[in-house]
C-alpha cells in the first residue's frame, strides 16, 4: 500500500490548505489569490526540511513494519 502522508510534498499541501482555510475566502477570485499568496510564503527552508528528514520518515516506517508512527 501507498503511504502519501511520507510524500513531502503532502505535507505543504496540508499546510497551504490549513492557512487559506484561515483566510476563510467567499469566492473563487479570493481562494486563488489566497492560495497563491500562502504558497508565496512557504519558505525554502521549510521544504528543505521536508526533504532531508524525508529518509528519516522512511526509516520509521520500515521500523514500524508499515503501521503508525509520529510521523
Amino acid at each position: 500500500s501507498q503511504r502519501p502522508d511520507l510524500n513531502p510534498i503532502e505535507n505543504l499541501w496540508q499546510h497551504l490548505k490549513t492557512a487559506v482555510h484561515k483566510r476563510c475566502p467567499s469566492n473563487l477570485t479570493q481562494l486563488e489569490l489566497f492560495c497563491k499568496e500562502e504558497w508565496a510564503r512557504i519558505s525554502v527552508s521549510r521544504c528543505a526540511k521536508l526533504v532531508e528528514t524525508y529518509l528519516k520518515r522512511l526509516s520509521a516506517v520500515i521500523a514500524a513494519k508499515g503501521s503508525s508512527t509520529k510521523y
